[in-house]
């Protein structure tokens, strides 16, 4: 049984035009030890999938699936502390642009302190158990990089760079020691050895405690160097999932193929200072959203049956949904 396991996952949005639907029947799973890379252009609704997971969001949208389980229990039908306890202590989530994430008006050491369980502190007296909680904060900072810990603690996020940001973001997610990380683009405006030394970090944290990662990112350089298994979405709706050497030899879905395309370092056979191929048009707004499948307007594939929603079906672990998937004849 998958530890995390959503089936047509919804989400609706009421605006001035009436509601319209950010996410549409998206499916994902992640196995316990799985490193799974959620990837897709920006405004795909990746974050949205992040947000429905922990439950922040308001309370004025909908949201509906046919399954949502943590570990076998239905969290859409959990009261708000159960689900604030799941996350606290079992899922962790490491947000874009972190040091907005972070709050201004405290010091890094007091909201990572904050944030570290009772369960990891030995019993003793408060002032034992607060020099625990430091000695914790700082094992936690080291293990991310940040050598400097006196003057991250005692400072604030705005007097930080924005990837000592994001490094003590990724340590206040690990000090709970979760069965799940979300990271949502963690090593984003990264230099390329910090990005590395994280990438690392996640993987080391993978293999040695059998942590899950929710790996989201349009890095697929960094996706191909950790991922085990890909899910790529599209204007809300799940397109191709599967390992990632599946999806890499043999992508089934036209977006798939031409989101690989675009990354030169996936196209060996492409000659120097040749243009990268690219499919016309943009990704379209919540409030003109194509009938059926949503690519359909930008596919080179696309025929009359396109307006409606492709079934998702399966070939040896590898799930695609298309109408005209690759490996059959173009009509």
């Amino acid at each position: 049984m998958p530890m995390l396991d959503i089936k047509n996952l919804t989400l609706e949005i009421d605006t001035p035009m009436g509601w319209v639907s950010a996410l549409d029947k998206v499916s994902l799973s992640i196995d316990t030890s799985e490193i799974r890379a959620l990837v897709g252009e920006s405004g795909s609704g990746k974050s949205l999938i992040v947000k429905s997971i922990v439950g922040a969001i308001p309370e004025r949208w909908r949201v509906t699936a046919d399954r949502m389980n943590w570990k076998g229990n239905d969290l859409l039908g959990m009261s708000g502390n159960q689900r604030r306890a799941i996350t606290r202590n079992e899922i962790s989530v490491i947000l874009q642009n972190a040091s907005a994430a972070l709050d201004p008006s405290a010091t890094l050491r007091e909201q990572i302190e904050e944030s570290i369980p009772s369960y990891r502190l030995t019993k003793g007296w408060f002032w034992q158990r607060r020099q625990q909680r430091l000695d914790i904060a700082i094992q936690e900072l080291h293990r991310v990089g940040i050598r400097d810990h006196n003057l991250c603690l005692s400072s604030y996020a705005h007097q930080l760079p924005e990837d000592i940001c994001q490094k003590f973001s990724i340590a206040m997610a690990l000090v709970s020691k979760p069965k799940l990380l979300i990271a949502d683009n963690p090593t984003v405006g990264m230099e390329t050895t910090t990005k590395v030394q994280i990438l690392k970090l996640l993987t080391k944290l993978n293999k040695t405690q059998g942590l899950s990662v929710l790996f989201v990112s349009h890095d697929l350089l960094a996706i191909a160097a950790m991922a085990n298994t890909m899910t790529v979405l599209y204007c809300g709706q799940t397109v191709e999932s599967g390992s990632i050497e599946q999806v890499k030899r043999r992508p089934l879905h036209p977006y798939t193929k031409a989101l690989l395309d675009s990354a030169p370092s996936f196209r060996r056979d492409l000659p120097p200072k040749s243009p990268l191929s690219c499919l016309d048009g943009t990704i379209p707004t919540l409030q003109h959203l194509p009938i059926g499948c949503r690519l359909g307007p930008r596919c080179p594939r696309a025929q009359r049956e396109c307006v409606k929603m492709p079934a998702t079906r399966h070939i040896h672990g590898h799930s695609y949904a298309c109408h005209f998937p690759l490996h059959r004849d173009k009509p």
